[in-house]
């Protein structure tokens, strides 16, 4: 298993840690009343947000909304990353949305993605983790180990410096053929 991920690209809002402060190595701690909220899957079951990476590591990535042509696109590239990269790094890829839940199945059909899929229809994570746009976070075991955030739609972090941060090997985008939707 690769080493936990420590690098900071961006300062975490107060909100997102524990008030018992973080330790490099472990990551930072996410606040329990984060922790606590519910996402919900395509099928309208809620999951507590923290229960999505407590027993694994995993790329969380908070997108803007489902309409946005851009997060569209990412995910569309997200879609691309196969399974079997994240297994043999044993990461699982998340992708957190603003919508109702009944959003995410044309989403995914829509983007190709088949990665698991949650919504944060009341948008309470976001706001208490102080999002205004969309973020990456690598995590696990209810720490955070990267935190990215987008400082306009279009600055999106690019996937294989998130996939290298952790231990998963690149994809090549461009070996698969581009598909333009009209």
């Amino acid at each position: 298993m690769a080493a936990p991920v420590t690098r900071q690209v961006s300062g975490c809002a107060g909100r997102v840690l524990s008030p018992s402060g973080s330790d490099t190595e472990r990551g930072q701690p996410l606040a329990d009343a984060v922790a606590e909220l519910p996402v919900l899957d395509a099928s309208g079951r809620r999951v507590t947000f923290g229960a999505l990476f407590r027993e694994r590591r995993a790329v969380v990535v908070f997108v803007r909304h489902f309409l946005c042509y851009v997060c569209k696109e990412y995910v569309e590239d997200l879609a691309k990353i196969p399974k079997s990269f994240l297994q043999e790094a044993d990461v699982t890829l998340i992708v957190i949305g603003q919508s109702s839940y009944h959003h995410i199945e044309p989403f995914c059909k829509l983007t190709g993605y088949s990665h698991e899929i949650y919504v944060d229809p009341e948008r309470e994570i976001y706001k208490r983790l102080g999002m205004k746009r969309g973020e990456e976070i690598s995590s696990s075991g209810n720490s955070i180990h990267f935190v990215h955030r987008d400082r306009n739609r279009l600055d999106h972090k690019p996937i294989n410096s998130v996939l290298q941060l952790v231990g998963v090997q690149p994809v090549n985008f461009m070996s698969r053929p581009t598909v333009i939707h009209v």
